[in-house]
């Protein structure tokens, strides 16, 4: 795949386009269990137009419910396990996380798309990254971080570090390119204004932003640039199950570009599934066109966007233009620290506890950031209630990777419900 531009013919891309489609169905039948059950037969010699009306969507449940009847991993997989080199996990939006495995072919293609990002941003080898995440298992900035050495930056890895000594890595080394989630520039800033440190120091000239909404919207973008004198932002957004998807336009920085020599690209009623009206908004779905080791075919992501009605763009790019880039979710959540969660897995997470009678979770802003408290009532076989405290804040820190506080209330204190609950209540501060 060339990472240096985008395409600018539409028919040569869908050209392409069929033919890695042709190559992955070609593929998966019969060695993929998971998609020979799903696909029943599709033929990959069709259209990309039979292809869509044909092949049933993916649903990230269907892929939960395969990984917990075939672990540890499920049977999405089209080779033996001994091709597989990386492993990753989501950080478990729906209760559970899904564990993921690449290749090392699928691996690289991958990375490839991170080089479309760099690109869209002017990021080059010149250029000194910070990465300023926890490093764990979920994708993250993975991709980027191996993408960016593959390009011959200096890569800076910012993990295990308090935001006071990441701000200090990141002036100290001059760092010129920073990645993280909107919200952390933000925090970064008013961390470096609490330490009285001097910002006109930094020689950061890009911060390339994902993890959550924002970095397509111009008032966050703004307010990040205004926080990073001489700093421009640039969004981007992909997922663990999916991988690195879009990049900012260079033309229009509150756009985002699907990379759609990777990936197959709808935007569908969430309601109907059916195709959205042109230019109106919808779920977008995406099949992995080079991720044939663990494919994912018409996946439901649950991003809502807003495609552009014209094209090309002012950019020269016939790829799929997001508006706004990704708008939210299609469900309700919350994004924590960069972390998705969902009502529906701290209900699992709570439930699963056990000894609760009833809980509330209060979403509220701290410092610039987003966070949520759990509120437990216990039930009356609950012999320690600070212990059952203690018990669902590990849970909560194993599920999802952060730490949730959890308080305790008097029997009776939270409300009950005869319709449908209203657990999750916003606050303007905690």
């Amino acid at each position: 795949m060339d990472t240096s531009a985008a395409p600018d013919d539409r028919l040569e891309l869908e050209r392409t386009q069929l033919d890695r489609l042709r190559g992955l169905l070609a593929a998966l039948h019969p060695a993929n269990a998971f998609y020979g059950k799903k696909l029943n037969g599709l033929k990959p010699d069709g259209s990309l137009a039979e292809f869509m009306a044909k092949a049933p969507f993916t649903f990230k449940r269907e892929l939960i419910e395969d990984q917990q009847a075939h672990g540890p991993f499920g049977s999405n997989l089209t080779y033996p396990l001994e091709r597989y080199t990386r492993f990753h996990q989501t950080s478990g939006s729906m209760g559970r996380p899904m564990r993921w495995l690449d290749t090392a072919e699928d691996w690289q293609s991958l990375l490839e798309c991170w080089k479309r990002v760099f690109a869209a941003a002017h990021v080059g080898a010149s250029d000194r990254v910070f990465f300023a995440f926890s490093f764990g298992p979920f994708l993250g900035f993975w991709t980027a971080f191996e993408a960016a050495l593959q390009l011959g930056c200096l890569c800076i890895p910012g993990g295990g570090m308090s935001s006071q000594a990441r701000l200090q890595a990141i002036l100290e080394n001059e760092t010129t390119v920073l990645c993280c989630t909107p919200t952390y520039a933000l925090r970064l800033a008013e961390v470096a204004r609490e330490e009285g440190l001097r910002m006109e120091r930094s020689r950061v000239q890009t911060i390339l932003v994902a993890g959550e909404p924002g970095g397509s919207a111009p008032a966050t973008r703004l307010r990040i640039e205004q926080q990073w004198p001489g700093a421009r932002v640039y969004d981007h957004h992909g997922m663990t199950e999916v991988g690195p998807v879009s990049y900012a336009c260079p033309a229009r920085s509150d756009v985002l570009h699907v990379i759609e020599e990777a990936y197959l690209a709808e935007v569908v009623d969430p309601q109907s599934g059916l195709a959205a009206a042109a230019g109106k908004p919808g779920e977008l779905v995406l099949t992995t066109l080079l991720r044939t080791g663990s494919p994912l075919l018409r996946y439901r992501t649950g991003d809502w966007v807003h495609p552009a009605a014209v094209s090309p763009c002012p950019c020269g790019s016939v790829e799929l233009a997001l508006e706004g880039g990704i708008l939210g979710r299609t469900d309700d959540m919350v994004v924590v620290r960069g972390v998705n969660v969902y009502p529906s897995a701290v209900d699992e997470v709570v439930r699963s506890c056990g000894e609760v009678a009833e809980y509330r979770v209060s979403v509220y802003e701290s410092r610039g950031m987003t966070e949520i408290k759990v509120t437990i009532e216990p039930d009356s076989k609950c012999g320690d209630a600070q212990g059952l405290a203690r018990r669902l804040e590990e849970r909560l820190r194993e599920a999802f990777h952060l730490r949730v506080p959890v308080d305790t209330a008097a029997s009776g204190a939270l409300p009950r419900f005869e319709m449908k609950a209203k657990r999750w209540v916003r606050r303007d501060a905690e």
